[in-house]
C-alpha cells in the first residue's frame, strides 16, 4: 500500500515511502543504511512495455514486476523472395 507503480511506453516508474521503526526508550541505532521517508525510481526500458500484462507481486521484502513487451515491438520476420 506504499508503493506505486507507473508504466508508459517504455518508462517504469515506482515511488513510495519507507516508514520509521519506532524505537523503545533507551534503544538506538547503531547502522541504519535506509532512511524512512520517500523515494522515487525511474527506469528506462529497452523496449515498450504492453500494459495489458503487466503484474506486480511483493513478498519477503522483495518486489516484483513482470513487464512484457509490446506486440508491436516484437522483431518481425522478413519473407526473402527468390
Amino acid at each position: 500500500e506504499n508503493i506505486d507503480i507507473a508504466v508508459k511506453d517504455n518508462t517504469v516508474t515506482i515511488a513510495g515511502t519507507k516508514k520509521g521503526y519506532d524505537l523503545k526508550e533507551g534503544e538506538n541505532y547503531l547502522r541504519q543504511e535506509r532512511i524512512p521517508g520517500g523515494f522515487q525510481r525511474t527506469i528506462q526500458m529497452p523496449f515498450r512495455i504492453d500494459s495489458k500484462g503487466e503484474e506486480a507481486k511483493y513478498e519477503k521484502g522483495i518486489l516484483s514486476i513482470t513487464l512484457p513487451r509490446a506486440q508491436e515491438d516484437l522483431p518481425k520476420k522478413v519473407k526473402i523472395n527468390a
